[in-house]
């Protein structure tokens, strides 16, 4: 059986190596063609663009990795069958639950794989990759911390404490210096309201400026700042759930709670992000019923096509399942486990069925 193991693991590896390049290089594509469009706005040229496609990849390859195993294991077995090595092995003595469990160790290694690039490689590259982007275009610097959002527009520093599904600003303050850097003044709004043109509505604004021998200190119920920030570029600022770390999603929980605010979205973020490399050993188990399936009357290319297509859906239930949470008040691990509960019972439910033949 370690004989077999060593074949079945040469054999995967390849074949997932195989479908990682295309599917890497497709996808950096797809960045390249939407990043040309901006070619040009402020300083962001073209080595500046290959640079932020370059910085994506690790966040692509973490995505990826369940699909390209499933998409890998299914040719590397349609191989097997179609050159009656399956058989071969089958009527060895090796059953079915042999080949699964056989797939799985060599899964766990993809699984470790996978929870390394998503926690230690993919959330910083891609926060880089934003902050080139958003540097070059607007001039913006911002850093996203346990306090807020912070951005430094030319010679002011703004902290946004958070930013509402609607653009609007909760717990601004501008801190503002002159040429030297000396601080001018610190103003604080509750609330903030994009209007239009680069303009901002604060209310419930207090302001204290420092002047050389004194300070003051006035409220204004509403003031008009002008900002290049604007909320289309501060989307991109903050960074998803989805692409922090899982040691970052569980520090930004507890200070949600302990603030009381909701923290469900970023519970679901991190249950998805601590059970997302099981699901690599769940779609490697599946490609097992799935790769000799009517044996050889099934090509290699429409196994490999029912592969792309059971990987599209779990993306899909991925993201359904997370917004049906939200939506719903759903327990967050409930939330995270439910696609790959899903594809693990399709799974085992047609090996039995198999076996059952």
């Amino acid at each position: 059986m370690r004989t077999l193991r060593r074949y079945l693991a040469t054999e995967i590896v390849a074949a997932t190596a195989l479908v990682f390049a295309a599917l890497v290089m497709l996808f950096a594509f797809f960045d390249l063609v939407e990043q040309i469009k901006d070619l040009g706005r402020g300083a962001y040229t073209l080595r500046r663009i290959l640079i932020y496609v370059l910085l994506s990849v690790p966040d692509h390859v973490y995505e990826l990795f369940p699909v390209a195993a499933l998409i890998g294991t299914l040719f590397a077995l349609a191989q097997l069958v179609a050159g009656s090595e399956y058989t071969v092995m089958r009527t060895s003595g090796v059953s079915t639950a042999r080949f699964a469990a056989a797939l799985a160790a060599i899964g766990s290694l993809f699984a470790v794989l996978t929870f390394v690039i998503g926690e230690f490689i993919a959330p910083p590259a891609e926060q880089l990759a934003q902050r080139v982007r958003s540097q070059a275009i607007t001039g913006l610097v911002a850093q996203e911390f346990r306090s807020g959002l912070w951005i430094k527009d030319d010679r002011s520093f703004i902290n946004v404490v958070e930013v509402l599904p609607d653009s609007t600003l909760r717990g601004v303050r501008i801190y503002e210096f002159d040429n030297e850097y000396r601080l001018l003044s610190i103003s604080y709004a509750r609330h903030g309201a994009y209007q239009s043109d680069r303009h901002w509505l604060l209310r419930n604004v207090t302001q204290t400026r420092f002047e050389t021998m004194k300070t003051s200190t006035r409220e204004i119920a509403e003031a008009k700042w002008q900002s290049v920030l604007e909320p289309d570029l501060i989307n991109v600022l903050l960074v998803k759930p989805e692409q922090m770390s899982a040691l970052s999603l569980y520090s930004y929980t507890q200070h949600l709670k302990e603030n009381r605010q909701k923290a469900l979205r970023y519970e679901i973020a991190l249950w998805t992000k601590l059970t997302y490399p099981l699901a690599v050993l769940v779609m490697m188990v599946l490609a097992l019923p799935f790769a000799h399936f009517q044996g050889r009357q099934t090509g290699v290319g429409a196994k490999i096509f029912a592969g792309i297509m059971l990987g599209i859906v779990f993306h899909f239930l991925n993201r359904l399942f997370s917004h049906l949470g939200l939506l719903n008040d759903w327990p967050s691990l409930v939330s995270a486990l439910m696609p790959t509960v899903t594809f693990l019972t399709v799974a085992v439910g047609m090996m039995w069925w198999q076996e059952r033949r």
